[in-house]
């Protein structure tokens, strides 16, 4: 599958400062199968190593970090020589050894002829012990889920992203075929195993036990990975997540979480639950004036779920309901539609954006910056235009820029919600 991070990893091979490089992302993101990938494209030679339950490889990182005979015992595991810049090393689960974090260090300084790709749960390396991590001597990038843009190029719709990012728009039998696909996303996520899945097999049952199979992964991931009092925290909060999105106001409320639990007992675990990669925490502002950060309160915020399909399928959303019109799934239907724009923006500017509210009058759903403007951005899951919260806030604040989204074809400042990943190339435009 075509995956866009692959021209990054291409710019980290001819970059001749390069460093060991950490591809960060959620379990099953598809961080392996990439990295082995460019691999075979770009390099003579790939040496790849998973650090998970493989005793006999940790050992080669204990007593002294020597990148030479690290290097050799490695080539002697593998019978095969690793030759410097034609050999791509590729550490899988790196979190499981610590102390090969910290051999990154001396790869850096001491042999930087070696090409060493590392992937790792985003959890496990968060939460990795603090001495073992090489910080300044790596370099990072950080794999998600497959946005939109990648899900049509795995459908084969390579000829029609191109059209779309030469037209700007899509005229009514394409509008259609892309509503489709958009309501088909909302199904199988981003996940490349569920994708691959329902490309296969076109199989609701055999999609959802991937699904499933992922989320508790997660879960193990949770318990391998923090501190045993922490586990029930980090469960519960992220169990949580669906249905705090479902209410009319979905601000994330810490007692609702868990009886008896307070912000103060569950601040930690939902930091590590963002580090990971697998919420995203979108905060409130009060003034959309740059530093956007400076003008957030941390106390009002709302979380989303790092992937639309993931999201559908721990709320239990049957399939049928995001193909059906019924009424009892609009609300959270609006929260799906939500969380997937809040994905297709960190995709598009790498963070998380902010959200604004006026004395519960008026709430726009979110707040972008970009480049030096702010963007209030309005989200409506079918073709509604009335945006009475952005019209507040463009009455108040003026903005030079303003956006809606929705399932209507682009037109103004209105952006179909299927193009979203050609935002940017439509503001510059227009």
């Amino acid at each position: 599958m075509m995956r866009k991070l692959t021209n990054d990893l291409i710019l980290w091979k001819n970059n001749s400062a390069r460093k060991p490089l950490i591809v960060k992302g959620v379990r099953q993101c598809g961080k392996t199968y990439i990295l082995k990938e460019f691999g075979e494209k770009y390099y003579e030679d790939t040496a790849y190593f998973n650090f998970e339950g493989n005793d006999n490889l940790q050992e080669r990182f204990n007593g002294d970090l020597d990148v030479q005979r690290i290097v050799t015992e490695l080539g002697i595991m593998r019978k095969k020589a690793i030759m410097p810049d034609k050999t791509l090393i590729i550490f899988d689960e790196i979190q499981f050894c610590n102390r090969a974090l910290t051999s990154l260090k001396y790869f850096c300084e001491n042999a930087p002829e070696y090409h060493i790709v590392c992937a790792g749960s985003l959890l496990g390396i968060a939460l990795s012990k603090p001495l073992s991590f090489p910080v300044g001597k790596v370099d990072f990038l950080t794999l998600r889920p497959m946005c939109f843009q990648e899900f049509l190029i795995a459908n084969g719709e390579n000829m029609l992203c191109e059209y779309l990012e030469n037209a700007g728009e899509a005229s009514d039998l394409f509008a259609n075929r892309l509503e489709n696909y958009l309501k088909t996303y909302y199904i199988t996520g981003g996940m490349p195993e569920a994708v691959e899945t329902w490309l296969k097999t076109k199989d609701i049952e055999k999609l959802e036990i991937v699904q499933q199979k992922i989320l508790d992964s997660y879960e193990l991931d949770f318990a391998k990975h923090a501190p045993s009092k922490d586990f029930p925290k980090l469960s519960a909060i992220w169990r949580s997540i669906p249905e705090q999105l479902a209410k009319e106001n979905s601000k994330f409320i810490f007692s609702q979480v868990k009886k008896g639990l307070r912000s103060k007992d569950l601040e930690d675990a939902l930091e590590w639950l963002i580090s990971a990669g697998l919420a995203f925490k979108v905060v409130k502002i009060e003034k959309p004036y740059m530093p956007l950060s400076a003008y957030a309160d941390q106390t009002f915020f709302k979380l989303y779920m790092a992937d639309v399909g993931l999201l559908r399928r721990m709320s239990k959303l049957p399939a049928s309901a995001i193909l059906e019109k019924n009424s009892a799934f609009k609300e959270f239907k609006g929260a799906l539609t939500e969380n997937y724009v809040l994905c297709e923006l960190v995709n598009l500017y790498d963070c998380a954006p902010f959200y604004w509210k006026s004395d519960n009058i008026a709430e726009v759903d979110f707040i972008i910056q970009n480049n030096t403007d702010i963007v209030p951005m309005e989200v409506k899951s079918e073709r509604n235009e009335r945006a009475r919260s952005l019209t507040e806030y463009k009455n108040k604040y003026n903005p030079k820029i303003s956006v809606i989204t929705s399932m209507k074809k682009a037109d103004g400042n209105h952006i179909p919600l299927y193009m979203l990943w050609l935002m940017k190339n439509m503001i510059s435009k227009n």
